[in-house]
């Protein structure tokens, strides 16, 4: 099953280079992303066996990842339909098809035990988010795309010498010999310290890049400004999710070997300095898509700080992970029929939001509160329970600078929002580019749907999940 679940999207992105029309592509990804979800369900009912020698596996935080990340791109293919057939102009077969590669390579990042394989993989979703970040073809998504790769690809150099470092680790008497992740942690009392201490920081440098967090966040805000709002969604609800579980093999390693507070240190203080800059370069933003981007980078320094604090607080990471990917999706969605429906994403010339586009406009608003941690949706509880696992954990200068730094960016990021959404339209444009319809509002309304029950309810399997993937790094 794990295999197939890489396989399928795989096996129809072939499908999608292969068709000569642009009408049959889009409905191959929608089935590749349908496909990819029954399947990711089945394994909640019958977890799927270890394969290639225990190379390929699924544990909670693995499990966790991927749900979001299927249910992020199943809504995502959903939306594409009407969005791509709205851009004839453009072409579809490189779209379709890297999308369809992203998600079986984020599937791989997520069930991959062997760290020199999930290398290979994370470098895969780099390749193929490129042509995606360059859709609109012009001299500004240029940029965007060799500046991702440019950043990524340092990035995934460190990833690559912290892998090799891990290796001699390793290498000692009596040691593991191997990368296999659950190898590495039964063995990890062997494993040689300062070579695991020099992996761990090379290893956070590179996934933390991919992931976005300060001060590797470079290539991000150009990358969320250019993409279309489809691969905005994905970034921020998959590739950036599947980093942060990166980093988290690692610090399941070190938390084995006795270096666990160490590692968290270094998460704790990476995550503060993520919010603090995203919380700088909030204010006054006037591009609508970047400030998605800094709220991106205020959030994975959260999941890096309630993996950072442990106990309580590594629980609640896990959860915000689940929750911010799902409240982005709405943001990034809603933002984008915002651009298409005023021709531009300077905040100076959008107005009246909610006026022209009387759901997406709403469903804006109501996603910026829901992500910055609004009752009664998910990230409140996730960021609380980040919250109080730091004071349970007496950690009460963290816990305060925590809350401050969320109430700045709240005050900074609303502001923008509320120019954009509030007020009445230009006069200079009587008819909109673009109109709420369907396929554009029904795909952010099931997203924010999921992001209120997930405030109003959590199921008891997934609980036990936040659980089980908090405890292999030290929680409680």
């Amino acid at each position: 099953m794990l295999l197939l679940l890489v396989a399928a999207p795989l096996a129809l992105a072939a499908v999608a280079f292969a068709l000569p029309g642009e009408r049959q592509r889009p409905p191959v990804l929608l089935a590749g992303a349908a496909v990819h979800a029954l399947g990711v369900a089945s394994t909640w009912a019958w977890r799927p066996a270890p394969a290639l020698g225990g190379w390929v596996a699924l544990d909670a935080a693995g499990q966790l990842t991927l749900t979001t990340v299927s249910a992020v791109s199943l809504v995502c293919a959903a939306y594409a339909q009407g969005y791509l057939r709205a851009h004839p102009e453009r072409g579809n077969r490189v779209f379709v098809g890297a999308l369809l590669v992203l998600l079986a390579a984020m599937t791989g990042v997520t069930v991959v035990r062997h760290l020199g394989l999930l290398w290979v993989v994370i470098e895969v979703t780099t390749l193929a988010t490129a042509p995606l970040i360059y859709f609109r073809h012009d001299a500004r998504s240029l940029e965007a795309t060799w500046k991702y790769l440019m950043v990524c690809s340092l990035g995934i150099a460190l990833a690559l010498l912290g892998s090799f470092f891990l290796a001699l680790s390793s290498a000692t008497p009596g040691g593991p010999h191997t990368l296999v992740v659950d190898e590495l942690v039964r063995a990890a009392p062997s494993l040689s310290r300062p070579w695991l201490r020099a992996a761990f920081v090379l290893l956070l440098a590179g996934y933390g890049t991919k992931m976005g967090l300060a001060p590797f966040h470079a290539w991000k805000p150009d990358a969320y400004g250019e993409a279309p709002g489809v691969l905005g969604a994905i970034l921020s609800g998959g590739v950036t999710n599947v980093a942060f579980l990166a980093i988290v093999r690692v610090l399941q390693i070190c938390h084995a070997a006795g270096e666990g507070p160490w590692a968290r240190a270094a998460l704790v203080g990476i995550g503060l300095l993520s919010m603090v800059v995203a919380m700088v370069f909030m204010v006054g933003q006037r591009d609508l898509k970047r400030l998605l981007a800094y709220s991106s980078v205020e959030h994975m320094g959260i999941l890096a700080l309630g993996a950072g604090i442990g106990g309580a607080a590594a629980a609640g990471a896990f959860f915000h992970m689940m929750n911010n990917g799902l409240a982005k999706g709405v943001l990034f969605l809603t933002a984008g029929n915002i651009h298409r429906a005023f021709g531009t994403k300077d905040v100076g010339q959008v107005r009246g939001a909610a006026a022209r586009l009387p759901v997406s406009g709403p469903l804006f608003l109501v996603g910026f509160l829901a992500v910055t941690g609004s009752p009664p949706f998910g990230p409140f509880f996730s960021e609380l329970a980040i919250l109080q696992g730091a004071l349970g954990a007496g950690r009460y200068g963290i816990a305060t600078a925590y809350l401050v730094l969320l109430a700045a960016i709240f005050v900074a990021m609303g502001a923008t929002v509320l120019r954009v959404v509030a007020g009445a339209p230009s006069a200079d444009e009587v008819e909109p580019r673009f109109r709420d319809a369907l396929p554009s509002v029904g795909p952010p309304l099931a997203l924010l749907g999921a992001v209120l029950l997930l405030g109003l309810w959590v199921p008891a399997p997934l609980r036990a999940l936040f659980t089980a993937a908090a405890t292999a790094v030290g929680g409680q």
